[in-house]
């Protein structure tokens, strides 16, 4: 059971820095606007959207933007780093336990 746990841990763990990732990547287009990846970085940018949209847009379903003027902040990837960290937080105090 404790090994399932320490698994599960990493892999949130894993996922948290992917979703990291994903935040520096939406900022590249706003300081660099000719931006586009090729090759090895055009991979990488596909393999953390794939990973990072799903549950982003389950959760876009139900948390809309929230509008300040011209600007919208996407409060669903928010709530999923928010879930993603209670989660890794859960798992520490489930393996307290064990």
């Amino acid at each position: 059971m404790a090994l399932l746990l320490i698994i599960l841990f990493y892999t949130l763990q894993v996922y948290s820095w992917i979703l990291m990732a994903r935040v520096i990547m939406s900022w590249v287009p706003m300081f660099v606007p000719q931006f586009t990846p090729r090759g090895v970085l055009l991979v990488v940018f596909e393999a953390v959207y794939t990973v990072t949209d799903p549950p982003l847009k389950v959760l876009q379903k139900f948390i809309p933007p929230v509008r300040i003027g011209n600007i919208a902040l996407d409060v669903a990837f928010l709530v999923l780093f928010v879930l993603v960290m209670v989660a890794m937080q859960g798992v520490v105090m489930l393996l307290q336990l064990v």
